[in-house]
């Protein structure tokens, strides 16, 4: 069993009066890919959103319960956001490059914290951009806008960016949801390469999706988990009826 990267809590989430998400316990193992499955609306990306506290940035929202990441309570009034989300990259579905070159997108976060050595974001921006499969197509155009790169391009530029901060969670909002099934390919691939040394969480509204490269999927109705469990077991052997209907596209 692997070791936990994080936990949640009695996490809850509202915004103003409704109760987004209701009460939820979770352990999320080091190192494996967790998908978060459910139909429109049921809370998987506001849970999702709250692992780094970006529900923050909206009005009315509001947190109840724990998330434990690394011995801290990250609902703490106290905690450094900004260093949080160093730790917890996030990738939105649809891919957003800053309006910078290539290279200047990856050294964003690495300048922003502070490094200033040309030589140290050389190495940064290559390995990134290794790690994300990119560095071969684009390594004659880094000072090219990433504007200019294609949509699935662009995704993994966004990822590469992510990744420039070192993070150790990665959180994935239906990242291929925008892209053509060859991208969604190169994006799944690059998943099953980064889950080496990341732990990364992901909604999908894709339900193969989510069987081919999650370890564990999180099944979620109206707020609630209805059930989570290894991937293989719970699309070959669900516990509850909901999510065998679910699954096999009886609702949702």
């Amino acid at each position: 069993m692997s070791e936990h990267a994080f936990y949640t809590k009695d996490l809850s989430v509202y915004y103003g009066e409704k109760h987004a998400v209701k009460k939820i316990s979770m352990d999320f193992p080091d190192r494996q890919v967790v998908a978060l499955i459910g139909p429109s609306g049921c809370g998987k990306s506001t849970f999702l959103r709250s692992l780094n506290r970006m529900n923050d940035l909206i009005p009315g929202a509001r947190i109840e319960g724990e998330v434990w990441i690394g011995g801290e309570n990250i609902c703490d009034p106290g905690t450094d956001v900004v260093r949080l989300r160093q730790k917890i990259g996030m990738v939105w579905q649809r891919p957003n490059p800053f309006h910078k070159s290539i290279y200047e997108n990856v050294a964003f976060g690495p300048r922003y914290h502070g490094i200033r050595n040309k030589k140290e974001l050389d190495r940064i921006v290559e390995e990134c951009l290794r790690k994300t499969a990119l560095w071969d197509e684009v390594k004659d155009r880094l000072h090219q806008s990433g504007l200019a790169l294609s949509g699935g391009q662009q995704q993994r530029l966004c990822i590469a960016r992510s990744l420039a901060v070192r993070p150790s969670i990665l959180l994935m909002d239906e990242p291929a949801s925008a892209l053509d099934p060859v991208s969604t390919a190169k994006i799944e691939e690059l998943i099953a390469e980064l889950k080496k040394e990341y732990t990364i969480v992901i909604v999908t509204h894709n339900m193969q999706q989510a069987a081919r490269i999650s370890d564990k999927t999180a099944f979620f109705f109206l707020g609630d988990l209805i059930e989570y469990d290894d991937t293989n077991r719970m699309f070959t052997n669900p516990s509850r009826k909901s999510t065998d209907d679910y699954i096999s596209g009886r609702f949702g």
